[in-house]
Protein backbone atom coordinates (compact mmCIF):
# COMPACT_ATOMS: atom_id res chain seq x y z
CA UNK A 1 0.00 0.00 0.00
CA UNK A 2 1.03 3.97 -0.78
CA UNK A 3 2.38 5.80 2.02
CA UNK A 4 -0.39 7.85 3.70
CA UNK A 5 1.43 11.41 2.91
CA UNK A 6 4.04 11.07 0.01
CA UNK A 7 6.09 13.88 -0.56
CA UNK A 8 6.69 15.31 -4.00
CA UNK A 9 10.19 15.93 -5.05
CA UNK A 10 11.80 19.49 -5.68
CA UNK A 11 12.83 18.12 -9.12
CA UNK A 12 8.92 16.61 -10.42
CA UNK A 13 7.11 20.02 -9.68
CA UNK A 14 10.14 21.86 -11.32
CA UNK A 15 9.86 20.02 -14.60
CA UNK A 16 5.70 20.11 -14.10
CA UNK A 17 5.54 23.50 -14.36
CA UNK A 18 7.91 23.77 -16.76
CA UNK A 19 5.61 22.19 -18.80
CA UNK A 20 2.42 24.54 -17.83
CA UNK A 21 4.18 27.57 -18.84
CA UNK A 22 4.37 26.22 -22.42
CA UNK A 23 1.97 26.89 -24.88
CA UNK A 24 0.40 24.12 -26.37
CA UNK A 25 -3.62 24.82 -27.10
CA UNK A 26 -4.48 22.54 -29.82
CA UNK A 27 -4.30 25.45 -32.30
CA UNK A 28 -0.40 26.33 -31.84
CA UNK A 29 2.66 23.94 -32.37
CA UNK A 30 3.76 21.56 -29.70
CA UNK A 31 7.20 21.51 -30.68
CA UNK A 32 8.65 23.66 -28.14
CA UNK A 33 7.73 20.96 -25.45
CA UNK A 34 8.54 17.86 -27.55
CA UNK A 35 12.11 19.46 -28.20
CA UNK A 36 12.79 20.35 -23.80
CA UNK A 37 11.52 16.84 -23.24
CA UNK A 38 13.61 15.58 -26.05
CA UNK A 39 16.47 18.09 -24.82
CA UNK A 40 15.82 16.62 -20.84
CA UNK A 41 15.94 12.84 -22.26
CA UNK A 42 19.75 13.49 -24.34
CA UNK A 43 21.10 14.86 -21.53
CA UNK A 44 20.70 11.48 -20.61
CA UNK A 45 21.73 9.38 -23.34
CA UNK A 46 18.37 8.40 -24.38
CA UNK A 47 17.25 9.09 -28.37
CA UNK A 48 13.70 10.31 -29.11
CA UNK A 49 11.93 9.18 -31.86
CA UNK A 50 9.66 12.14 -32.92
CA UNK A 51 6.89 11.36 -35.73
CA UNK A 52 5.30 14.73 -37.36
CA UNK A 53 2.16 15.80 -38.51
CA UNK A 54 1.69 16.74 -42.28
CA UNK A 55 2.82 20.70 -42.09
CA UNK A 56 5.58 19.29 -39.58
CA UNK A 57 4.47 22.26 -37.05
CA UNK A 58 3.73 19.54 -34.24
CA UNK A 59 4.96 16.19 -33.61
CA UNK A 60 4.90 12.91 -31.26
CA UNK A 61 7.59 11.96 -28.74
CA UNK A 62 8.44 8.54 -28.29
CA UNK A 63 11.48 7.18 -25.98
CA UNK A 64 12.85 3.93 -24.42
CA UNK A 65 14.18 4.21 -20.93
CA UNK A 66 16.17 0.48 -20.55
CA UNK A 67 16.55 -0.31 -24.50
CA UNK A 68 17.69 -3.81 -24.56
CA UNK A 69 15.68 -5.31 -22.89
CA UNK A 70 12.83 -7.58 -24.15
CA UNK A 71 9.29 -5.71 -24.10
CA UNK A 72 8.52 -2.12 -22.20
CA UNK A 73 5.49 -0.28 -20.26
CA UNK A 74 4.08 2.83 -21.84
CA UNK A 75 3.25 6.05 -19.86
CA UNK A 76 1.19 7.88 -22.58
CA UNK A 77 0.20 11.61 -21.98
CA UNK A 78 -0.70 14.20 -24.77
CA UNK A 79 1.38 17.40 -24.52
CA UNK A 80 -1.78 19.90 -26.18
CA UNK A 81 -4.30 21.06 -24.21
CA UNK A 82 -7.63 23.14 -24.88
CA UNK A 83 -7.99 27.16 -24.62
CA UNK A 84 -9.02 29.61 -21.59
CA UNK A 85 -10.58 31.98 -24.06
CA UNK A 86 -13.40 33.74 -22.09
CA UNK A 87 -12.67 31.78 -18.84
CA UNK A 88 -12.70 33.85 -15.52
CA UNK A 89 -9.40 32.69 -14.25
CA UNK A 90 -7.64 34.46 -11.01
CA UNK A 91 -4.05 33.71 -11.84
CA UNK A 92 -2.32 33.43 -15.38
CA UNK A 93 -3.45 30.06 -17.08
CA UNK A 94 0.32 29.79 -18.17
CA UNK A 95 1.99 30.79 -14.43
CA UNK A 96 2.09 27.62 -12.98
CA UNK A 97 1.37 29.26 -9.97
CA UNK A 98 1.68 27.16 -6.54
CA UNK A 99 -0.43 28.39 -4.01
CA UNK A 100 -2.55 26.14 -1.22
CA UNK A 101 -1.20 22.98 -2.03
CA UNK A 102 -2.36 23.28 -5.23
CA UNK A 103 -0.26 23.25 -8.96
CA UNK A 104 -2.57 26.01 -10.97
CA UNK A 105 -2.47 26.16 -14.81
CA UNK A 106 -3.72 24.80 -17.94
CA UNK A 107 -2.86 21.40 -18.42
CA UNK A 108 -1.53 21.26 -14.52
CA UNK A 109 -4.64 17.89 -14.26
CA UNK A 110 -5.06 17.16 -18.24
CA UNK A 111 -2.18 15.93 -18.32
CA UNK A 112 1.39 17.74 -17.68
CA UNK A 113 1.56 16.73 -14.37
CA UNK A 114 1.69 13.36 -15.51
CA UNK A 115 4.08 14.09 -18.59
CA UNK A 116 6.12 15.68 -15.74
CA UNK A 117 6.78 13.38 -13.37
CA UNK A 118 7.42 10.38 -15.99
CA UNK A 119 10.03 12.91 -17.46
CA UNK A 120 11.96 13.26 -13.62
CA UNK A 121 11.42 9.76 -13.31
CA UNK A 122 13.82 8.97 -16.34
CA UNK A 123 17.23 8.31 -14.43
CA UNK A 124 15.16 6.11 -12.28
CA UNK A 125 13.82 4.27 -15.05
CA UNK A 126 17.24 3.95 -16.71
CA UNK A 127 19.36 2.37 -13.50
CA UNK A 128 16.20 0.03 -12.89
CA UNK A 129 16.98 -3.64 -12.38
CA UNK A 130 13.20 -4.21 -13.57
CA UNK A 131 12.87 -6.79 -16.36
CA UNK A 132 10.96 -4.62 -18.53
CA UNK A 133 12.27 -1.11 -20.09
CA UNK A 134 9.73 1.72 -19.60
CA UNK A 135 8.24 3.36 -22.79
CA UNK A 136 7.41 7.44 -22.91
CA UNK A 137 4.87 8.17 -25.66
CA UNK A 138 3.86 12.00 -26.22
CA UNK A 139 1.57 12.96 -28.58
CA UNK A 140 -0.48 15.65 -29.92
CA UNK A 141 -4.32 16.80 -31.00
CA UNK A 142 -5.64 14.82 -28.34
CA UNK A 143 -7.77 17.10 -27.50
CA UNK A 144 -9.37 17.31 -30.96
CA UNK A 145 -9.65 14.00 -31.92
CA UNK A 146 -6.61 11.25 -30.62
CA UNK A 147 -5.10 12.71 -33.40
CA UNK A 148 -0.97 12.55 -33.33
CA UNK A 149 -1.13 8.92 -31.14
CA UNK A 150 -2.50 7.29 -34.55
CA UNK A 151 1.03 8.23 -35.77
CA UNK A 152 2.77 7.15 -33.05
CA UNK A 153 1.60 4.04 -32.88
CA UNK A 154 2.02 2.90 -36.51
CA UNK A 155 5.36 4.08 -36.53
CA UNK A 156 6.00 1.51 -33.07
CA UNK A 157 4.18 -1.22 -35.84
CA UNK A 158 6.44 -0.19 -38.36
CA UNK A 159 9.61 -0.43 -35.88
CA UNK A 160 8.71 -3.17 -34.72
CA UNK A 161 8.06 -2.10 -31.21
CA UNK A 162 5.46 -4.12 -29.36
CA UNK A 163 5.42 -2.92 -25.47
CA UNK A 164 3.72 -5.25 -22.80
CA UNK A 165 1.06 -2.76 -21.80
CA UNK A 166 0.46 0.61 -21.43
CA UNK A 167 -0.38 3.24 -18.45
CA UNK A 168 -2.50 6.47 -19.84
CA UNK A 169 -2.22 8.83 -17.57
CA UNK A 170 -5.13 11.09 -17.40
CA UNK A 171 -6.42 12.43 -14.26
CA UNK A 172 -8.54 9.70 -12.93
CA UNK A 173 -7.70 10.39 -8.70
CA UNK A 174 -4.97 7.28 -8.77
CA UNK A 175 -7.83 5.11 -9.16
CA UNK A 176 -6.98 2.68 -12.08
CA UNK A 177 -9.85 3.11 -14.33
CA UNK A 178 -10.78 0.32 -17.10
CA UNK A 179 -13.16 1.42 -19.32
CA UNK A 180 -14.83 4.62 -20.95
CA UNK A 181 -16.98 5.79 -23.83
CA UNK A 182 -16.05 6.55 -27.41
CA UNK A 183 -16.73 9.90 -29.27
CA UNK A 184 -17.40 9.83 -32.83
CA UNK A 185 -18.91 13.62 -34.02
CA UNK A 186 -19.40 14.26 -37.00
CA UNK A 187 -20.48 17.62 -39.55
CA UNK A 188 -23.53 17.20 -41.77
CA UNK A 189 -23.81 19.56 -44.69
CA UNK A 190 -26.83 20.09 -46.30
CA UNK A 191 -27.35 21.40 -50.33
CA UNK A 192 -31.03 22.61 -50.46
CA UNK A 193 -32.71 25.28 -53.29
CA UNK A 194 -33.62 28.82 -52.42
CA UNK A 195 -36.20 30.66 -53.10
CA UNK A 196 -38.52 33.73 -52.05
CA UNK A 197 -40.33 32.62 -49.48
CA UNK A 198 -44.13 32.81 -51.02
CA UNK A 199 -42.29 30.20 -53.07
CA UNK A 200 -41.83 27.22 -50.87
CA UNK A 201 -42.69 24.84 -53.39
CA UNK A 202 -39.96 25.78 -55.54
CA UNK A 203 -37.80 25.13 -53.22
CA UNK A 204 -35.77 22.84 -51.14
CA UNK A 205 -35.87 24.21 -47.28
CA UNK A 206 -32.26 22.75 -46.42
CA UNK A 207 -32.78 23.83 -42.64
CA UNK A 208 -36.19 21.62 -42.81
CA UNK A 209 -34.45 19.12 -44.17
CA UNK A 210 -31.50 19.48 -41.90
CA UNK A 211 -34.21 19.29 -38.98
CA UNK A 212 -35.82 15.85 -39.88
CA UNK A 213 -31.85 13.97 -39.23
CA UNK A 214 -31.76 16.09 -36.00
CA UNK A 215 -34.81 14.50 -34.86
CA UNK A 216 -33.54 11.22 -36.23
CA UNK A 217 -30.71 11.80 -33.73
CA UNK A 218 -33.24 12.67 -31.31
CA UNK A 219 -34.85 9.78 -31.68
CA UNK A 220 -32.23 7.63 -31.66
CA UNK A 221 -30.95 9.24 -28.53
CA UNK A 222 -34.32 8.07 -26.71
CA UNK A 223 -33.76 4.80 -27.76
CA UNK A 224 -30.78 4.31 -26.18
CA UNK A 225 -31.90 5.69 -22.68
CA UNK A 226 -34.42 3.58 -23.06
CA UNK A 227 -34.20 -0.06 -24.79
CA UNK A 228 -30.17 0.03 -24.31
CA UNK A 229 -28.60 -2.81 -21.69
CA UNK A 230 -26.95 -0.33 -18.85
CA UNK A 231 -23.31 -0.53 -18.18
CA UNK A 232 -23.26 -0.18 -14.64
CA UNK A 233 -20.26 2.49 -13.86
CA UNK A 234 -20.83 5.33 -15.47
CA UNK A 235 -22.73 8.50 -14.55
CA UNK A 236 -24.53 7.49 -17.64
CA UNK A 237 -24.91 4.10 -18.49
CA UNK A 238 -26.04 4.01 -22.08
CA UNK A 239 -24.91 5.42 -25.30
CA UNK A 240 -25.81 9.15 -25.61
CA UNK A 241 -26.41 11.23 -29.25
CA UNK A 242 -26.73 15.16 -29.16
CA UNK A 243 -26.52 17.62 -31.49
CA UNK A 244 -23.97 20.84 -30.82
CA UNK A 245 -24.17 23.25 -33.47
CA UNK A 246 -26.71 24.29 -35.66
CA UNK A 247 -25.93 27.02 -38.37
CA UNK A 248 -28.52 27.94 -41.15
CA UNK A 249 -30.39 30.51 -43.72
CA UNK A 250 -29.68 34.11 -44.45
CA UNK A 251 -32.69 36.09 -43.84
CA UNK A 252 -36.44 34.91 -42.80
CA UNK A 253 -38.31 35.63 -46.66
CA UNK A 254 -35.23 33.80 -48.04
CA UNK A 255 -36.18 29.88 -47.96
CA UNK A 256 -32.62 28.80 -47.24
CA UNK A 257 -30.27 26.69 -49.11
CA UNK A 258 -27.37 25.61 -46.91
CA UNK A 259 -27.83 24.34 -43.48
CA UNK A 260 -24.68 22.58 -41.39
CA UNK A 261 -24.86 20.75 -38.06
CA UNK A 262 -22.48 19.27 -35.94
CA UNK A 263 -23.04 16.05 -33.82
CA UNK A 264 -21.80 13.41 -31.65
CA UNK A 265 -22.31 9.52 -30.28
CA UNK A 266 -20.64 8.55 -27.16
CA UNK A 267 -21.37 4.99 -27.28
CA UNK A 268 -20.85 2.13 -24.71
CA UNK A 269 -17.97 -0.20 -24.80
CA UNK A 270 -20.35 -2.82 -25.46
CA UNK A 271 -21.95 -0.45 -28.53
CA UNK A 272 -21.28 0.09 -31.90
CA UNK A 273 -20.96 3.64 -33.19
CA UNK A 274 -20.49 3.27 -36.19
CA UNK A 275 -23.56 1.47 -36.88
CA UNK A 276 -25.21 4.01 -35.33
CA UNK A 277 -24.02 6.82 -38.00
CA UNK A 278 -25.31 4.22 -40.60
CA UNK A 279 -28.96 4.62 -39.05
CA UNK A 280 -28.34 8.56 -39.43
CA UNK A 281 -26.83 8.20 -43.01
CA UNK A 282 -30.14 5.70 -44.80
CA UNK A 283 -32.22 8.18 -42.89
CA UNK A 284 -30.61 11.44 -45.44
CA UNK A 285 -30.80 8.69 -47.77
CA UNK A 286 -34.09 8.36 -48.25
CA UNK A 287 -35.08 12.04 -47.38
CA UNK A 288 -33.08 12.70 -51.30
CA UNK A 289 -35.37 11.59 -53.40
CA UNK A 290 -37.82 14.30 -52.75
CA UNK A 291 -35.75 16.73 -52.46
CA UNK A 292 -33.27 16.25 -56.04
CA UNK A 293 -37.34 16.01 -57.66
CA UNK A 294 -36.87 19.71 -56.88
CA UNK A 295 -33.29 20.49 -57.20
CA UNK A 296 -31.25 17.48 -58.66
CA UNK A 297 -28.09 19.38 -56.91
CA UNK A 298 -29.51 19.58 -53.31
CA UNK A 299 -28.70 16.27 -50.98
CA UNK A 300 -26.45 15.73 -47.81
CA UNK A 301 -22.91 15.45 -47.60
CA UNK A 302 -21.46 13.96 -44.21
CA UNK A 303 -17.91 15.00 -42.47
CA UNK A 304 -15.93 12.81 -39.96
CA UNK A 305 -14.65 15.47 -37.31
CA UNK A 306 -13.14 12.35 -35.09
CA UNK A 307 -13.57 8.87 -33.92
CA UNK A 308 -12.19 7.80 -30.77
CA UNK A 309 -12.83 4.53 -29.77
CA UNK A 310 -14.40 3.41 -27.06
CA UNK A 311 -12.03 1.26 -24.08
CA UNK A 312 -12.41 -1.95 -22.35
CA UNK A 313 -10.16 -3.41 -20.08
CA UNK A 314 -10.22 -5.66 -17.44
CA UNK A 315 -9.98 -5.63 -13.67
CA UNK A 316 -8.13 -9.01 -14.41
CA UNK A 317 -5.83 -7.71 -16.52
CA UNK A 318 -1.82 -8.09 -15.33
CA UNK A 319 -1.52 -4.00 -16.03
CA UNK A 320 -4.74 -3.22 -14.30
CA UNK A 321 -3.10 -5.20 -11.12
CA UNK A 322 -0.21 -3.39 -11.87
CA UNK A 323 -1.44 -0.24 -11.66
CA UNK A 324 -3.74 -1.15 -8.41
CA UNK A 325 -1.12 -2.39 -6.51
CA UNK A 326 1.57 0.59 -7.37
CA UNK A 327 -1.41 2.94 -6.80
CA UNK A 328 -2.45 1.67 -3.72
CA UNK A 329 -6.04 0.81 -4.33
CA UNK A 330 -7.61 -2.15 -4.70
CA UNK A 331 -10.47 -0.19 -6.40
CA UNK A 332 -11.12 0.23 -10.16
CA UNK A 333 -13.23 2.77 -11.84
CA UNK A 334 -14.91 3.99 -15.13
CA UNK A 335 -14.28 7.09 -16.78
CA UNK A 336 -17.12 9.66 -18.38
CA UNK A 337 -14.73 11.26 -20.74
CA UNK A 338 -12.65 10.11 -23.77
CA UNK A 339 -8.51 9.15 -23.96
CA UNK A 340 -6.09 7.60 -26.04
CA UNK A 341 -6.23 4.01 -23.93
CA UNK A 342 -9.00 2.60 -26.92
CA UNK A 343 -6.81 2.75 -29.56
CA UNK A 344 -3.65 1.57 -27.74
CA UNK A 345 -5.67 -1.38 -27.04
CA UNK A 346 -7.39 -1.51 -30.59
CA UNK A 347 -3.44 -1.97 -31.81
CA UNK A 348 -3.28 -4.67 -28.92
CA UNK A 349 -1.87 -3.59 -26.25
CA UNK A 350 -3.04 -3.63 -22.47
CA UNK A 351 -3.88 -0.77 -21.29
CA UNK A 352 -5.13 1.09 -18.24
CA UNK A 353 -5.80 4.70 -17.42
CA UNK A 354 -4.52 6.15 -14.31
CA UNK A 355 -2.84 9.71 -13.42
CA UNK A 356 -3.10 12.30 -11.17
CA UNK A 357 -5.64 14.71 -10.78
CA UNK A 358 -9.62 14.68 -11.35
CA UNK A 359 -11.15 15.52 -14.43
CA UNK A 360 -12.85 18.19 -12.61
CA UNK A 361 -10.62 20.09 -12.63
CA UNK A 362 -9.44 19.80 -16.12
CA UNK A 363 -11.03 22.49 -19.07
CA UNK A 364 -11.88 24.83 -16.17
CA UNK A 365 -10.97 28.34 -14.80
CA UNK A 366 -8.17 28.07 -12.35
CA UNK A 367 -7.54 24.31 -13.38
CA UNK A 368 -5.16 22.69 -10.64
CA UNK A 369 -3.85 19.19 -9.61
CA UNK A 370 -2.84 18.63 -6.05
CA UNK A 371 0.23 18.38 -4.87
CA UNK A 372 -0.62 15.88 -2.77
CA UNK A 373 -2.39 13.88 -6.12
CA UNK A 374 1.41 14.31 -7.63
CA UNK A 375 3.16 12.83 -4.94
CA UNK A 376 1.09 9.85 -5.02
CA UNK A 377 1.72 9.78 -8.90
CA UNK A 378 5.53 9.81 -8.36
CA UNK A 379 5.21 7.51 -5.53
CA UNK A 380 3.68 5.08 -8.24
CA UNK A 381 6.05 5.64 -10.74
CA UNK A 382 9.06 5.19 -8.18
CA UNK A 383 7.34 1.41 -7.96
CA UNK A 384 6.95 1.08 -11.33
CA UNK A 385 10.73 1.30 -11.49
CA UNK A 386 11.50 -1.26 -8.86
CA UNK A 387 8.37 -3.68 -10.47
CA UNK A 388 10.10 -7.32 -10.88
CA UNK A 389 7.00 -8.08 -13.42
CA UNK A 390 3.74 -6.67 -14.43
CA UNK A 391 0.56 -7.66 -12.93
Amino acid sequence: MSAPNPTLSPRALELAQTLVRINTVSANSNLPLIHFVRDELHKLGVRSRLTYNAERTKANLFATLGEGKPAGVILSGHTDTVPWDGQDWSVDPLSAAVRDGKLYGRGSADMKGFIGLALAQAEAFLASDAPFAVHLAFSFDEEVGCFGVRELIADLRDAGVKPLACIVGEPTSMIPAIAHKGVYRYKCCVRGKEAHSSLTPQSVNAIEMAARVVGKLRDMAEGFEREEPRFDGFDVPFSTASVGQFHGGIADNVVPRDAEFRYEFRDLPTADARAMQEQVLAHARSLEPAMKKVAPEAGFRFETICEIPSFLGSADDPVTRLAQRLAGERRTTLVAFGTEAGLFKQAGIPTVVCGPGSIVQAHQPDEYVSLEQLARCEQFLRGLAAAREVG
